[in-house]
């Protein structure tokens, strides 16, 4: 509990580093979105437009639907509205460069919010993603650190899927060395979509004749749709199932015992960082001038951008209360078909 706690004032203490600072007015903050449908981008973008919008400076933005192509459209439509910097959550990080250096050539600051780009002029801001898959590995072996188990991984082409495996690996590996762990099932999933997840998770079951004894999946979108499957077996609950985001279907399917973590990045706090960060590099503030700034090259290329980090925090039934607390969640949304026990509920 201390420890969650710590990671949470650690990322109030980094907004409210921006506290007091003078920022001109009448930009343009353009913002290009992968695909709107997941719930979390909604709070990201109430945060970021109301910051941009509260200093006098105008806000547009475009949703790619999923796709890459569209997503290099939409940057050069922000570019052409006047965009003095573009805060960009790429679809595919590698198909998006294209833009990027058309970006770059004209000189507008660009911001990598949630998923990296490999540019050098690109300020990656996130949480630290190999740490949620630390997070989830690490809570799912106090539960289940033994037999079958399937993995439910992103989007191919989206560089967090990789940084999640990552550090799932490094918390799970010495148990797989042992022989004590054993991977039956591992698939990416397009779009991070829940239907597609629900089918590889089908097949996985199917494979295996439904003998699985845990589920790693890199998001709640994900988890529902592995829960669904579990549950067509009749194995919702028995199975435990990880996730990330902090999604209110999941938290209440944390608290109803089907999923067994969804590890929290308050989007609230990236926005609210981003934001700040973007009005700083319209007012001509260069990268390193942002606070808390590091660098960071853990890309599949090894660019070395500048970054910002935050902290993430696991929510489980004996978590529950904190995102109640801190008003993410109403605690009838949260608790509704609570099994016992559930903190907060």
């Amino acid at each position: 509990m201390k420890k969650t706690t710590l990671a949470l004032m650690g990322a109030a203490m980094l907004t409210a580093s921006f506290a007091g600072t003078a920022f001109a007015e009448g930009k343009t903050i353009g913002v290009s979105w992968k695909i709107f449908q997941e719930e979390r981008w909604k709070r990201d973008e109430a945060v970021i437009k109301g910051i941009v919008e509260a200093n006098g400076d105008r806000y547009i933005s475009a949703d790619a639907q999923g796709s890459a192509a569209k997503q290099l459209t939409d940057v050069e439509s922000l570019i052409s509205q006047g965009a003095d910097v573009l805060l960009i959550v790429p679809f595919d990080s590698e198909a998006i460069l294209p833009a990027i250096e058309k970006a770059s050539g004209e000189g507008i600051p660009m911001i990598a919010y949630d998923v990296q780009i490999e540019h050098p002029d690109s300020l990656y801001i996130t949480f630290d993603n190999v740490g949620v898959g630390r997070l989830m590995a690490k809570e799912m072996l106090k539960v289940k650190d033994a037999g079958n188990f399937a993995f439910i991984k992103g989007d191919q082409g989206d560089p967090n899927a990789t940084f999640l495996f990552k550090g799932i690996m490094e918390v799970l590996q010495p148990n797989i060395d042992a022989g004590k762990i054993k991977n039956v099932g591992e698939a990416f999933t397009d779009g991070w979509k829940p239907e597609n997840a629900q089918r590889n998770m089908e097949q996985m079951l199917t494979a295996n004749q439904n003998k699985i004894d845990a589920v790693i999946s890199e998001n709640d979108g994900m988890a529902g749709g592995a829960v669904a499957a579990l549950a067509a077996q009749g194995m919702a609950g028995s199975v435990p199932v990880t996730g990330q985001d902090g999604d209110l279907a999941a938290i209440n399917r944390v608290a109803r015992g089907t999923q067994l973590v969804s590890v929290w990045k308050d989007s609230r706090a990236l926005g609210k960082v981003a934001a700040e960060a973007a009005l700083m590099l319209a007012d001509g503030k260069s990268m390193s001038d942002v606070p808390g700034t590091a660098p960071f090259s853990g890309g599949k290329r090894g660019v070395e951008v500048t970054s910002i980090l935050l902290e993430p925090t696991p929510i489980t039934k004996d978590t529950v209360n904190l995102v109640i607390d801190a008003g993410w969640i109403s605690k009838a949304e949260a608790c509704e078909g609570a099994t016992a026990g559930v903190s907060g509920c």
